[in-house]
């Protein structure tokens, strides 16, 4: 997929999305895909260099999150 809608707009690979795990995070999309293991869902890779925080994703760089779980601003 080339692009896809989260809230506040339309994001494609390299826009820069905000989403809440434990904490409200940010990072870059690199991957839009629709998961087959999950209804087709679209779902977002999503990397921070500098790594994520909070008690689920903290220290990590990469991530997987569902589109609609995510805004821009």
């Amino acid at each position: 997929m080339q692009q896809t809608n989260v809230e506040g707009g339309v994001v494609k690979v390299g826009d820069y999305v905000s989403f809440k795990s434990d904490i409200e995070q940010s990072g870059t999309i690199i991957k839009i895909y629709r998961a087959q293991q999950s209804f087709g869902m679209v779902m977002l890779d999503i990397e921070n260099m500098d790594g994520f925080e909070g008690n689920y994703i903290g220290g990590q760089t990469h991530t997987t999150v569902m589109a609609n779980d995510c805004w821009v601003e």
